[in-house]
């Protein structure tokens, strides 16, 4: 029955999993607030299809966020991880000096006692590292200035964790065990971790030993074990390694005291530029995903709503609060640390909420009673409610603060200007400007074409404008911001944002609202290419073809072919390749048609270009300069 009630919870989580992201995805509001929707539906204040058990899975599912930290260590490179170090010690410890005396004010100003203050504004100091990275992330925010601060600030908190479950129990009342609730707040089931019995300087030698520990073994050790296990052959047994490894550098990092995130994310660092990075992350991300999923859900189920709806005043208060103080606090860092208005914006709006650490610290506090649970309650259903709100904070952030207040500063000039421009009859516009689009627009000036560039990079439309292109920072995908690049009088969009469904949204609205433009859309791969012929694009450009077929070009040269020869069986062979794209395309979902058709064409196309040329160094009718200067003599 255990086992039945196991697999049905599991069901109940996966299926409102599958229903409603795909549907959030889709409305534009992002998988994480799915996710949350997913959680409130399914909790024990919607359909009430789980209960009490939801908190349990909040626990497990927090691994989650220890998996995200190591994989973003493995993203990040020691000498990278150093200079950030300005940013992280700078503007992470002023955010949560900053936010923690601010909260601890207003605490003290509605009567609270300074104990209470003070450990309060600690734990409401804190963001939400999974809402903000995960968000962030799948909005192609990360590299940007603001994605970049935002992550130096959770990092900070995160590291900051530690010292606040040092701090804590000083402050509760005289005559308090000062380690009452650690048990609750490591997630231990009521086991003290060890190094809690030993005396304070073996306890601090224990600590160092633990992150010495996990340097040397990851700089020393992990690779000969990872090399030994690769040999094996076996992906299955990587798989587990890497999961081993994550687990086991959680547990011993939560038996010192430490933060398992911050144990893991150290041991990504580590790791960062070993061989085996990449197989490690795509072992571990796909359970880092479903455990994020996981953890999300929880989120949703675990907001009180009995609580507020019994006093529905004060939680909104709390919560517009919490809110509006953290945004003011980052508003201002953001400007004294020189940031864009369009990215100040995004900065303080991502991290304006309370963080996942506040579940843990408010019960440690609770049972190291520094306050009782009338004080937590409502608190721990504001910071859930805030987190909720984050995807929503963005989305207002992003959609509608942006192209009102960002862009007007960065425009470099009206709208109506684009359609009194001269030469309307070769207007082009070009949306996103990263490497594909890059080349696009340089190609289209040398020959006296100016397109107008819509891009969301704020640093690249600095750059841009500075070169002396028109430019509009924003989302190329919003209607108004079309309007006023010129849709309507353009002939042709190149549309080459970041994200595949950026450009899928993209050539919708476009097709909607303006069908006689001519549309060259970039795509990543086959797979894309085939989504965008589903729409009706007859002009696909897949991103590696072109590199590939010249390099193809001198790799048959280098082997002795003329070049004349080899850039014809190039040109053949793009020729049957989007002959075969297109084929393929309307074939792809009955897989052994697919493969079949695919085989087929593989060995048309050998023949063909076999039939062409028996001997490989045979001399070709036509000749090339390189060929010529070899033939006379140098």
């Amino acid at each position: 029955m255990h086992a039945e009630g196991f697999f049905l919870q599991a069901f109940v989580y996966l299926s409102a999993a599958v229903v409603s992201v795909p549907v959030a995805k889709r409305l534009g509001l992002g998988s994480v607030l799915g996710y949350l929707l997913a959680g409130i539906a399914i909790g024990p204040f919607g359909l009430e299809l789980i209960g009490e058990e939801g908190q349990d899975v909040m626990h497990f599912a927090e691994f989650g966020v220890v998996m995200m930290l190591f994989l973003i260590g493995l993203e990040l490179e020691p000498g990278r991880l150093w200079r950030l170090r300005g940013p992280i010690l700078g503007l992470g410890g002023l955010q949560v000096g900053i936010t923690t005396l601010a909260i601890a004010g207003v605490a003290l100003a509605v009567g609270q006692s300074w104990r209470v203050a003070l450990a309060v504004g600690m734990i409401l100091a804190l963001s939400s590292t999974a809402m903000v990275l995960q968000t962030l992330a799948e909005k192609g925010l990360m590299k940007t200035d603001a994605g970049q601060s935002a992550f130096s600030v959770l990092l900070f908190q995160d590291i900051a964790v530690i010292p606040m479950l040092a701090l804590l129990p000083l402050l509760a009342a005289p005559g308090d065990g000062a380690h009452h609730g650690a048990d609750h707040a490591h997630g231990h089931g009521g086991h003290v971790p060890w190094v809690q019995t030993l005396p304070p300087w073996a306890e601090t030698l224990a600590v160092l030993g633990a992150v010495a520990l996990v340097v040397v073994g990851g700089r020393f050790l992990m690779r000969p074990a990872f090399r030994f296990i690769a040999r094996t052959g076996m992906r299955e047994i990587f798989t587990a390694a890497a999961l081993l490894l994550v687990i086991g550098i959680a547990l011993l990092m939560a038996q010192v005291g430490l933060s398992p995130a911050l144990g893991t994310f150290l041991a990504g660092v580590v790791l960062a530029n070993s061989e085996y990075r990449h197989e490690l992350e795509g072992d571990v991300e796909p359970f880092k995903g479903l455990l994020l999923g996981l953890f999300f859900i929880a989120v949703g189920a675990s907001v009180d709503f009995r609580l507020i709806s019994e006093s529905p005043g004060s939680v909104a208060a709390m919560v517009a609060g919490l809110v509006v103080l953290k945004l003011l606090v980052l508003v201002g860092l953001a400007r004294v640390f020189r940031m864009g208005l369009d990215q100040t914006l995004l900065f303080a709006f991502a991290l304006a909420q309370g963080g996942e650490f506040a579940f843990v610290l408010f019960s440690f506090a609770t049972q190291n009673a520094i306050f009782g649970d009338e004080v937590a309650a409502p608190l721990i259903a504001a910071v859930a409610v805030s987190m909720a709100l984050t995807p929503l904070l963005l989305v207002l952030a992003e959609k509608v603060l942006l192209p009102r207040v960002g862009t007007k500063e960065s425009v470099a000039r009206p709208a109506d200007e684009i359609s009194s421009d001269s030469h309307n009859d070769q207007r082009a516009i070009i949306a996103g400007f990263g490497r594909f689009g890059n080349i696009v627009g340089r190609l289209l000036r040398a020959n006296g074409v100016k397109p107008t560039v819509l891009d969301n990079n704020s640093d690249r439309v600095d750059v841009l404008r500075k070169l002396g292109l028109e430019v509009f920072y924003g989302d190329a995908t919003r209607l108004d911001l079309l309007h006023a690049a010129g849709a309507e009088e353009a002939k042709l969009m190149v549309v080459a944002l970041e994200s595949q469904e950026q450009n899928l949204e993209l050539v919708e609205t476009a097709r909607k609202h303006f069908p006689h433009l001519t549309l060259l859309v970039r795509a990543d791969d086959r797979f894309d290419a085939y989504r965008l012929l589903d729409e009706g694009v007859d002009h696909v450009y897949r991103e590696t073809l072109d590199t590939s077929l010249a390099a193809g070009v001198d790799a048959l040269c280098h082997l002795g072919f003329r070049r004349f020869q080899a850039t014809r069986s190039a040109n053949k062979f793009r020729c049957h390749d989007e002959e075969t794209l297109r084929e393929l395309a309307e074939m792809r979902h009955d897989r052994k048609q697919y493969m079949n058709h695919a085989r087929e064409r593989i060995r048309f196309l050998e023949e063909t270009l076999q039939a062409e040329h028996h001997d490989p160094t045979e001399r070709d009718a036509g000749w090339d300069v390189e060929s010529l200067r070899e033939d006379l003599g140098g």
